[in-house]
């Protein structure tokens, strides 16, 4: 099991993680060993709370495929091990963001002072650009 939080936990059952070669420099090694991971969670089919689903969808932008499946790669690091570890750790951060609440928005009104002191501001660029516009007869 894999501990999001204190109260939810996810089955590692849910995650595929399969090893592919990685792209970039690195040499020889790079064409034969598949040391960088991805990792696929399919949030239709989790045990994720139906809010989380949707915030984690909305979070995981690109990441997430039509199908309702999250993709995580992992190549930073030259071992498996390490990647595998790489690729948890971020899907585990990005499920812990998904868990929280956005903060509910209050719609507020302009104070009665600060709607004058915009007017008043506004008047007195006004003065100013008409000033600049006028022309003078000179004889």
């Amino acid at each position: 099991m894999l501990e999001i939080t204190p109260d939810l936990q996810i089955d590692e059952r849910e995650l595929q993680i399969d090893f592919i070669r990685a792209s970039g420099p690195g040499g020889q090694n790079v064409n034969k060993v598949a040391t960088a991971v991805q990792l696929r969670f399919n949030v239709r089919d989790s045990s994720l709370p139906e809010e989380a689903k949707e915030r984690l969808t909305q979070l995981a932008g690109k990441r997430i495929t039509s199908d309702g499946i999250l993709l995580i790669e992992a190549k930073r690091f030259r071992t498996q091990e390490q990647n595998r570890e790489d690729a948890i750790k971020r899907f585990v951060e990005i499920i812990r963001k998904s868990l929280v609440k956005p903060k509910a928005r209050r719609t507020t009104k302009p104070t009665k002072a600060s709607k004058e002191a915009r007017l008043k501001e506004k008047k007195r660029k006004g003065d100013v650009k008409r000033l600049r516009n006028k022309t003078f007869d000179v004889e």
